[in-house]
């Protein structure tokens, strides 16, 4: 079955998708394209999903770069494939990269997956951009992994893919503490919702972050991962339905 992704204009000619979950070949809860090795799934299920990505950018599945995702603001520069005596994956949040060839992969389930690219410079990025890396500053530590392999930044796109949004996106007051804690122009992101609850708007915060980091040239693709089951995994929606476990999907972008 042939996988889909959701592409951007704005990336163009850099080779980039945002999957969804269809094509893949888990089932039962994670049925699509799971393409996270941490769920319960089937690794065998799992694996072979990897390289069906893998192959639809025409790599080999140790081509395909992840990372071991933390919540952070850490950056990994990638300069090779790993070796199977390498240390195991990066804990860190993003990825970049000047080596062609190369797939940056970040695995998300509502949190936002950011794919960047200078494509005079030939640098790519791609970012797991939560509230708390996003909070943290992961997505100007990625342009600035980038400027040091020569970007520039008036030329760095950044796109926002699937996350969950405002409408789905139910916080307590101690949330809003944090970000108005940090700034209190933050409280624009959120919208009162029932008594003391709030609603946030993720990926309108990832996007202020990205343009106060210098950046005229960035896009969300306005997919909400928690109101589309039959396309995206969302880790609140599994919640909700009280399930087991939920799928990853995988947003890849390569030189």
């Amino acid at each position: 079955m042939t996988l889909e992704f959701v592409a951007s204009d704005l990336l163009t000619p850099i080779e980039h998708g945002f999957f969804t979950r269809k094509g893949g070949a888990s089932s039962g809860i994670f049925l699509g394209l799971n393409c996270g090795t941490g769920s319960s799934d089937q690794r065998e299920a799992v694996l072979l999903n990897r390289a069906r990505v893998a192959e639809t950018f025409t790599v080999a599945p140790e081509q395909l770069i992840g990372m071991h995702q933390v919540h952070s603001a850490a950056v990994s520069v990638v300069t090779d494939v790993p070796s199977p005596t390498d240390e195991p994956r990066p804990k860190v949040d993003a990825l970049v990269t000047a080596t062609p060839g190369l797939v940056l992969s970040v695995l998300t389930a509502d949190c936002q997956p950011v794919l960047f690219a200078d494509p005079e410079a030939r640098v790519i990025g791609a970012a797991h951009a939560g509230w708390r890396g996003t909070l943290d500053g992961v997505l100007e530590a990625t342009v600035e992994a980038m400027l040091s392999l020569g970007a520039q930044r008036d030329r760095i796109r950044a796109v926002i893919g699937p996350s969950i949004s405002q409408r789905a996106y139910e916080v307590g007051p101690e949330f809003f503490d944090d970000f108005l804690l940090q700034d209190q122009d933050n409280a624009r992101f959120f919208a009162q919702g029932t008594g003391d609850r709030m609603m946030f708007d993720l990926p309108a915060f990832g996007l202020s972050r990205l343009r106060a980091a210098g950046l005229a040239h960035c896009e969300w693709t306005r997919h909400c991962t928690y109101s589309d089951p039959e396309r995206f995994y969302s880790y609140r929606r599994t919640t909700h339905a009280k399930e087991a476990d939920y799928g990853r999907l995988i947003s890849c972008i390569r030189l």
